[in-house]
């Protein structure tokens, strides 16, 4: 039995289409860096810099300075009015998301069970977001950030998914090997190869899942709720 599982959150503990969510999540944002200033196609330009330097990080800087520093490059000017500007949105207007993503019933079965086996769980999401964004779509999800030993954010982690040195960090905060951790997750690229290839056993969830022409996964694979009765099972 895995002595700790490391659960995914977009698609995996929060019920969302990923496209949608990530059409309104950047539209909102946008709205709010235009405030600020600059131009869309800029703004834009700049975000997707940042989180290409977030997603290749190579372990030399957090990944909220891999953001805003690759941001800033492009965007120019007061980056601080941008990042306050930021803060302030994950704080309001973030919360229009909600209404394009669900709860799973099954995700609060599984981390529920995988607890009552004595096995420790951590939210490893992809670090591209700031705290207060990763706890807030945890709540919208039904949980607290209190019922995980810690949630993986660009203000604590050096490496991004797909990266395996990304999976081997969070084992390591653990205290645990890679083989005595599971990975779950929906997204066959970002979840399962980069943490195969750290060593993690690995389960995809295929509720909201998400397959690559360039990844095939052949191993473990089912339902959250086929997941938790799993867990419920060991």
């Amino acid at each position: 039995m895995y002595k700790a599982i490391l659960f995914d959150m977009d698609g995996t503990l929060l019920g969302m289409d990923q496209q949608v969510f990530i059409k309104v999540y950047t539209t909102e944002l946008m709205k709010v860096m235009l405030s600020v200033g600059s131009d869309v196609p800029t703004l834009t330009k700049g975000f997707y810099a940042g989180v290409h330097a977030m997603r290749h990080n190579d372990g030399s800087r957090i990944n909220a300075d891999a953001y805003w520093q690759e941001f800033g490059k492009v965007v120019g000017g007061d980056i601080e009015r941008f990042k306050s500007e930021t803060d302030a949105f994950y704080n309001g207007t973030f919360h229009k998301v909600r209404d394009i993503v669900s709860v799973n019933p099954a995700a609060r079965r599984a981390v529920d069970a995988a607890k009552a086996k004595g096995m420790r769980v951590v939210v490893a999401t992809s670090p591209l977001f700031p705290h207060i964004a990763q706890v807030t779509r945890l709540n919208w999800a039904g949980f607290e950030e209190s019922e995980f030993e810690f949630v993986t954010h660009y203000e604590s982690e050096i490496f991004c998914k797909p990266s395996p040195a990304y999976f081997t960090a969070v084992c390591r905060r653990l205290g645990l090997e890679p083989s005595e951790c599971l990975m779950v997750g929906n997204d066959v690229s970002d979840d399962m190869k980069g943490a195969h290839a750290a060593g993690l056993g690995c389960f995809l969830v295929t509720d909201w899942l998400i397959e690559s022409p360039d990844d095939v996964w052949q191993g473990d694979r089912g339902t959250m709720a086929e997941l938790a009765e799993i867990i419920e099972n060991m």
